[in-house]
């Protein structure tokens, strides 16, 4: 019996397979071509130019590419873009609606942060904490922080710094530090 293998000739210059992938992206509607096999922190950062969602593992380890994609946490270092046509997608540029929210505030007077390459996972991680319990204690911030390394710094800066977002959350208005309970802090 002969068996007869057929060559392909396969172009380097040849596209990839492809498509137009639409998302609400930071509360604006965006178009963009996308490879059918790219990630979504690839078409964020290279095709979008949002380089504030970090590339740190590609394995969903170290939470530097996190990101809300229609409410929900997600890492997008392990997200097919494709996936998400129709999304809508807040990514660490979204964050605030352009102002400090009182965690991010809470972040920076606490000293929470080094260089900063971790701000994406360790905040919409701890967003989403708040959200659900506006009174964590300690052990529930620390595993809300898990899936996401910092090589910088300490997390007890995050966890004081947490303390102190929630005080301020709970507060109708700017809280003054004799309205709050600082005895967790």
């Amino acid at each position: 019996m002969t068996v007869v293998i057929q060559e392909q000739s396969i172009e380097a210059d040849s596209p990839a397979p492809g498509r137009m992938l639409t998302v609400t992206l930071n509360g604006k509607r965006q178009r963009v071509h996308i490879e059918d096999r790219q990630l979504l922190v690839d078409v964020l950062r290279g095709n979008l130019g949002l380089t504030g969602t970090h590339v740190g593992c590609y394995n969903g380890d170290c939470g530097a590419c996190t990101l809300r994609i229609d409410g929900r946490v997600a890492k997008s270092c392990l997200i097919l873009a494709a996936s998400v046509d129709g999304s809508d997608i807040v990514t660490i540029e979204g964050f605030g609606n352009g102002q400090l929210d009182p965690l991010q505030q809470a972040l920076w007077e606490s000293d929470a942060f080094q260089c900063g390459f971790c701000v994406p996972g360790h905040l919409f991680a701890l967003d989403d904490l708040l959200n659900n319990n506006p009174e964590p204690t300690d052990k529930e911030i620390r595993d809300a922080l898990i899936g996401n390394l910092c090589r910088c710094t300490g997390y007890m800066n995050l966890v004081a710094a947490t303390h102190e977002a929630a005080a301020r959350r709970r507060c109708s208005a700017p809280c003054d530090k004799y309205e709050r309970d600082d005895s967790e802090v």
